[in-house]
């Protein structure tokens, strides 16, 4: 309300001022026509200014536009570090990934400290199975400190290691659950929390 009393007594004496520099004698400011002149360019430009100083200033609407700076084909979920080690690259480790296979170390009581161990351990697994056993090709990770989501009962914990085989790797669940999943799994978070990778055979 303050501040538009305060443009309210500026235009009223800016409309003065003019008619004091046109000559019009019948005014209440008690100044000189050039003073007038001075006074309407100062109150055109420089009231901003003005109105700062006297703390009634408001600054014009500004509008917030989110600013992109990432390169173009750059995925967002890409962007996740993983904490530990780096991960080899002959262990293809794919972020917000869960594939499917038979278990060959349970991964509730098999934890390791980063994807890259947990790789390694896949590895290790392979090369001392013996003849006829299943040989690890694929380990999921779960890097979450809150844990990672799946449908089955039970709570899956930070550093979850789960060892794999399988003929044919096939995924559970890639970058995002879909919605149609979310809506029929309530407690399934929108980005799939775990990380996987296939070993080359």
């Amino acid at each position: 309300m303050t501040t538009e009393a305060v443009e309210n007594w500026r235009d009223a004496k800016l409309h003065e001022a003019r008619l004091l520099i046109l000559g019009e004698q019948n005014v209440t400011l008690t100044i000189s026509s050039d003073d007038a002149a001075l006074l309407v360019e100062a109150m055109e430009s420089s009231w901003c200014s003005f109105m700062e100083v006297i703390g009634l200033w408001i600054p014009p609407a500004v509008i917030h536009k989110e600013h992109d700076d990432k390169p173009p084909g750059i995925d967002e979920l890409e962007e996740d570090l993983l904490a530990g080690r780096p991960v080899p690259p002959e262990c293809h480790a794919e972020l917000h990934t869960d594939y499917d296979g038979v278990a060959v170390k349970w991964g509730l009581t098999h934890h390791k400290e980063s994807a890259a161990d947990c790789c390694q351990a896949c590895f290790d697994q392979a090369s001392r199975a013996k003849p006829g056993e299943m040989k690890c090709n694929l380990w999921v990770y779960c890097p979450s400190e809150a844990g990672c989501y799946s449908p089955d009962i039970y709570e899956h914990k930070h550093q979850e290691c789960w060892l794999k085989f399988s003929e044919k790797p096939k995924l559970n669940f890639k970058d995002k659950y879909s919605e149609s999943y979310r809506s029929s799994h309530p407690g399934a978070p929108l980005v799939v929390p775990w990380v996987s990778g296939v070993l080359s055979a």
